[in-house]
């Protein structure tokens, strides 16, 4: 059985992490959630099918070849992003949102060591819609962070086929470098991003240049960054958080779209066009409340709370994209000039670890108040506003599209300005509006409604009202426009013309006609015959949301012309590549080491015997290299081990391995905690230290220097300028260096 196989052999009747041990024993009367990405399950490193948006964003061909090419430096990948966005005209910020984390959590976090604030990480998230010339949907689907030091591009970035964020390093990102692009291991990436998609700092983000202190010493280093402006606010890092929060939801989406309304029949496909049925109508109506009406609760709604209640009686537990906020410079009146202090603020107390297991978000469930609503809000995020307006233009373009009207009374002010009417018009059955009037000559000219209500739930506001035709002193026609669009009703019609007419006896007493083309409905015939036809079976099968196929078959059904399919020289890359090819992991049985080594194995390698240095790879060479790793690393790993002993509120580092990944290995918290095989790797690392020191290891003497000053677990390579400093325990001197630890 090889590593992954190992891990994963414990998981068999285990739903939730040990997150879900403490909020879940307080519910003991009904069923426990249901994880909906399980911290401890993260699925194979390699995508099950499908590439990275990453890959088919940077992939080019060449001579019958394709190849993943990266723009140099950073700035030119930076602009790069930007050309496949639409810039917010209304704001300064660009349209991928970038920050400075000079002392943050990533494993990168030390790579720049002792010079952080010469060389910070850079975050960056496209939170912005793609231009018309881009056919990539970025939204919220493309996370970097880059460490110049360490010449790595950290990617997480999505794959629509498999409905999953994948994780990806991208190595030798340098000037002359030949940057190589590798699958991650997903098992050490779901130690911190538990939720399987992107994390991010809560508010008020003080890790990031949003922090005036952080922001003074960047700009005190004299260095430039990559274009990027030091001195910013805290619109950036909320722009990036708010990206995160929506790009947790697409894996509740996913699962309720797979599982929520059963399996490959009419009625489970009849549900699944439903529900993208419903998720157009919000995305085409501007996020407007809906009332369901009879054929929808039947064909949908009630399939939906059936089949969740049979697969998830306690609900679905969403995972958590936030981590606390962290001020690493919390009391610091001045930068130190000394490396080992400079080292020691890259410290990251237990409490502030993106490790430490994170309960829920929330929990779904079907019979919620706004649970439906929930999942088809998630469910529109899967439209980028380019293939809105796709739609749009297609339904605009049918002929013979039935139109209602809908009147009012209203009563018209002359109090107002000589040259603007008052307007407020009311029924029960038809619109309901307050707005005002522009006059030229008397006539009515141009106007804006504050307030529009239609029966079935439209409410929109600040309208601006279009001259559609001539005007007469007590009669106008306008068309109705919200930005540069029409706008729409709850129920995804469009509103049309809004004819005023003013009684010629009564000034004050007037009435409003608004015609409602009721153009919605194509989608809803379109879409129903999709699902009842051949191609149903595929576009509404319980799989990954078929974005891309299911919005083409949509404006064929419409008439109108498909843009050519994305992405074809993604389709000719290479094979995925892993950071690590699982046949360097080895067998645990024949591992080339002595046996007293042996047991680190199956708790350790996993994340320790990687080609890579964060986090530190001493589970890697052979049997003496691992040996002398092992010592070299025996404080780090020693204080890792012995924080099981302490309780949380306690503890100065997070425990090894993560408690989110224990159930990998068929245990909790507790259990390991007293298991054998915790006691058997913390005596073999007290023996090691009780060699160098003549003593046993003392948790308290150990950090009384704090765990930064601790030897690091990979020696220092050649030609690092940084200072020496004394172990708090005698008889060694370590060396700080630009390493994560353990």
């Amino acid at each position: 059985m090889n590593l992954r196989n190992a891990l994963l052999a414990g998981l068999i009747g285990l739903a939730c992490g040990p997150g879900a041990v403490m909020w879940a024993a307080a519910e003991t009367t009904r069923p426990a959630p249901a994880w909906v990405v399980d911290p401890a399950v993260p699925g194979e490193d390699l995508p099950p099918v499908g590439r990275s948006l990453f890959d088919q964003l940077f992939a080019v061909a060449r001579n019958g070849q394709s190849a993943i090419e990266l723009p140099f430096p950073f700035t030119a990948l930076l602009a790069r992003l930007d050309a496949q966005l639409i810039p917010d005209p209304g704001s300064a910020l660009p349209p991928a949102k970038r920050v400075l984390i000079p002392l943050g959590r990533s494993l990168q976090r030390t790579a720049a060591a002792p010079d952080h604030f010469a060389f910070p990480r850079v975050v960056v998230t496209v939170d912005s819609e793609n231009g018309p010339s881009s056919k990539f949907f970025l939204k919220d689907r493309l996370y970097l962070g880059y460490q110049e030091k360490s010449a790595v591009l950290e990617v997480i970035s999505y794959n629509e086929a498999a409905g999953r964020f994948e994780f990806q390093l991208v190595k030798d990102y340098r000037a002359g470098g030949q940057p190589q692009v590798f699958y991650a291991n997903r098992n050490l990436c779901f130690a911190c991003h538990q939720n399987g998609s992107p994390i991010f700092s809560r508010a008020l983000w003080d890790e990031t240049n949003a922090n005036p202190q952080v922001a003074a010493l960047l700009a005190a280093s004299g260095k430039r960054f990559y274009g990027i402006p030091v001195d910013r606010g805290i619109d950036i890092p909320y722009a990036i958080d708010n990206a995160t929060e929506r790009a947790n939801g697409f894996a509740l989406s996913q699962k309720l779209w797979r599982e929520g309304c059963g399996e490959n029949d009419v009625p489970a496909r009849r549900c699944r066009a439903g529900l993208f049925t419903a998720a157009l109508r919000h995305a085409l109506s501007g996020g407007q409340n809906w009332t369901p009406d009879a054929d929808f609760s039947q064909t949908v709604v009630e399939p939906l709370r059936r089949e969740s209640r049979r697969r998830w009686p306690g609900g679905l537990a969403v995972g958590n994209p936030d981590i606390p906020n962290r001020n690493p410079l919390q009391n610091l009146a001045e930068w130190p000039t000394e490396p080992a202090a400079r080292i020691a603020h890259s410290h990251v107390a237990a409490r502030f670890e993106p490790l430490t297991p994170r309960p829920p978000r929330e929990i779904w469930q079907t019979e919620a108040p706004g649970a439906l609503g929930t999942l088809i809000t998630g469910l529109a995020e899967f439209v980028s506003a380019p293939e809105r307006r796709q739609i749009e233009a297609a339904l605009a373009r049918l002929p013979d599209i039935a139109t209602t009207q809908l009147s009012a009374p209203c009563r018209i002010s002359t109090n107002a300005p000589a040259s603007r009417w008052s307007v407020n018009c009311a029924s029960n059955t038809g619109p309901s509006l307050a707005g005002t009037i522009n006059l030229t000559a008397s006539r009515p000219s141009s106007g804006q409604l504050t307030r529009l209500t239609l029966p079935g739930g439209t409410a929109l506001s600040n309208l601006d009202l279009v001259p559609s035709g001539p005007a007469t002193v007590n009669t106008a026609s306008f068309t109705l426009r919200l930005g540069q669009q029409s706008p729409r009703s709850a129920e995804g019609h469009v509103l049309g013309r809004l004819v005023l007419r003013r009684s010629a006896s009564d000034p004050a007493v007037g009435e409003v006609v608004l015609d409602i083309r009721q153009d919605f409905a194509a989608i809803e015939r379109a879409l129903t015959r999709l699902a009842d036809g051949p191609p149903g079976e595929v576009l509404f099968a319980p799989q990954a949301i078929p974005r891309e196929n299911l919005l083409a078959a949509l404006l064929t059904e419409l008439g109108a012309p498909v843009a050519k399919p994305c992405c074809q020289p993604a389709q000719n890359l290479p094979a995925p590549r892993l950071e690590v090819p699982s046949a360097a992991l080895g067998n645990l049985v024949n591992a080339p080491v002595e046996p007293t080594l042996q047991a680190f194995y199956p708790y350790c390698a996993t994340c320790h015997q990687t080609a890579e240095t964060f986090p530190p790879n001493f589970l890697s060479g052979n049997g003496a290299q691992v040996a002398a790793r092992l010592r070299q690393c025996a404080p780090r790993l020693y204080v890792r081990l012995a924080m099981a002993d302490l309780a949380p509120e306690q503890r100065d580092k997070t425990p090894m391995p993560p408690e989110s990944m224990l159930p990998a290995f068929a245990t909790n918290s507790d259990r390991w905690r007293n298991s054998a095989a915790r006691k058997t790797l913390l005596a073999q690392v007290s023996d090691w230290l009780r060699a160098e020191n003549g003593r046993p290891p003392n948790l308290n003497e150990m950090l009384a220097g704090g765990y930064e000053a601790l030897r690091p677990c990979l020696p220092t390579p050649q030609g690092n300028r940084m200072k020496r400093y004394s172990l708090p325990f005698k008889g060694r001197v370590g060396v700080g260096m630009g390493h994560y630890k353990p």
